[in-house]
């Protein structure tokens, strides 16, 4: 195996960047999709506020730590009364977070980072956001019609949102 150089982890970075900034609209969808309510599919499971809380915070956090080349803390902090706040905070500061790390150099990158105890390359880390958003998105998304809500599409439609619409 070959050792990644700062012009792949660059390339890595650029791709990333736009895998995350194609996939914030439809978290966006999902989020704003979802009704206010403290429902739980199980007692071991988070509240709809709060699972939607923590995957605005935690890709909010990734980033910003990426722009900072610093993870320390991460905790989700207290939730939000509602829903549209979630939404609000989800969105702001999103574009700045992607331009600090599109400005990231690729010896930058290729630095290790501490990530709870984990030591890996930067670079890995976009990939790590990107599919913990992924993941905690299908979540909620499952808890949108319980609360009332209709799904969108995310990767085309859905019984509630047909394709192209």
């Amino acid at each position: 195996m070959s050792v990644p150089t700062p012009e792949f982890a660059v390339l890595f970075r650029d791709f990333m960047v736009e895998r995350i900034r194609d996939e914030h609209g439809s978290t966006g969808n999902v989020l704003k999709a979802l009704h206010d309510g403290d429902w739980r599919p199980d007692p071991k499971s988070r509240t709809a506020r709060e699972l939607a809380w923590h995957l605005a915070h935690s890709e909010r956090w990734f980033l910003d730590s990426t722009a900072k080349l610093d993870y320390a803390g991460g905790e989700d902090g207290p939730v939000p009364a509602t829903v549209q706040e979630i939404v609000e905070y989800y969105n702001a500061g999103f574009e700045d977070a992607l331009a600090k790390i599109s400005a990231l150099s690729g010896e930058q990158l290729l630095g290790v980072a501490d990530f709870f105890g984990m030591k890996m390359p930067v670079y890995t880390l976009l990939n790590f956001a990107h599919i913990h958003t992924i993941h905690h998105r299908a979540q909620l998304a499952t808890y949108i019609r319980p609360l009332g809500g209709k799904v969108p599409d995310i990767y085309g439609g859905s019984a509630d949102t047909p394709f192209g619409q």
